[in-house]
């Protein structure tokens, strides 16, 4: 996992492909976003704009993926996500589907909870199970865009 902000340079280098959907995200006319899939390179990469509102932890199952990394980048709102080292004996709620690119889990060990504010970013990768758009205390509307890559192109 990596949580930085999109108006900082990283300190190390990062993929060409990771810092192709950086670049997607600091060159976006976020004012003309409308909600759905925004097509990049194919099944390379694309994103998604999200428009949502968060949730308690408890109305929400960790997940997790294993062909596509994640970036989560928040545009409006404050979201809480929750994050987990992948022991490999959390509880599985719904095992991958043919197809399918995402497992849910009954619940995840030792779960640390990162707060996005706009412009910020988590890079989650295939071993970060993760639980997006939670709040601390009350539900409020988050708009949020996230970038998939294939685990293939790095």
């Amino acid at each position: 996992m990596i949580l930085w902000h999109i108006d900082s340079n990283l300190p190390f280098p990062l993929p060409p492909i990771l810092n192709r959907g950086l670049e997607f995200l600091r060159n976006l006319d976020l004012h003309q976003l409308v909600p759905g899939k925004i097509d990049i390179d194919g099944e390379k990469i694309f994103a998604e704009v999200v428009d949502t509102i968060t949730h308690l932890k408890e109305e929400s199952r960790p997940e997790q993926h294993q062909k596509y990394l994640d970036i989560h980048y928040l545009i409006s709102g404050v979201e809480y996500i929750g994050t987990a080292i992948d022991t490999q004996d959390n509880p599985i709620y719904k095992p991958f589907a043919l197809g399918k690119d995402i497992q849910f889990y009954e619940e995840v060990k030792h779960e640390t909870f990162v707060e996005l504010f706009p412009g910020s970013y988590v890079i989650l990768f295939p071993h970060d199970i993760h639980r997006p758009c939670c709040c601390v205390t009350q539900p409020v509307s988050i708009r949020k865009i996230i970038v998939k890559i294939a685990v293939d192109e790095l």
